[in-house]
């Protein structure tokens, strides 16, 4: 059971990254740059609150799974599992969100182009979580 909500986590988070890459930070240009600020605030404030859970999901699942292994899980593809996750959060961290909060101030595309670079990272990671879910499920 717990190999399976593992990988309804990570799945979940991908989908959410993927969708944030392709749908929403594309648009970011698009707000007129006297509103972007609050524009940029708001949006910080909402995805918190769909990321958030996301993040502690897998991240539970992930300690879970090093802790509790479930028997003929491999461990290395539980640690994998584990690394990943903590990657993306460590990514996030230290990439995504200081580039969220340079965004504060104002519209700056070159600060876009970074997030966009670390937001690519993001979904990378995202995907290859998935993978290693599918492989412990096997």
């Amino acid at each position: 059971m717990l190999l399976l909500v593992h990988l309804i986590a990570v799945s979940a988070y991908a989908g959410f990254q993927w969708t944030v890459r392709g749908l929403v930070y594309p648009q970011f240009d698009q707000v007129p740059t006297a509103a972007f600020p609050a524009y940029e605030r708001a949006h910080q404030r909402r995805v918190a609150r769909v990321v958030g859970p996301l993040f502690a999901a897998q991240a539970v699942t992930s300690g879970w799974l090093l802790v509790d292994r479930p028997a003929g899980t491999p461990w290395g593809l539980a640690v994998a599992a584990a690394t990943v996750t903590a990657l993306v959060l460590l990514v996030t961290a230290l990439g995504a969100v200081p580039l969220h909060r340079c965004l504060d101030a104002g519209w700056d595309a070159a600060v876009h182009r970074r997030l966009l670079r670390v937001d690519a990272v993001r979904v990378g990671l995202a995907s290859a979580g998935v993978v290693l879910a599918v492989l412990l499920v096997d």
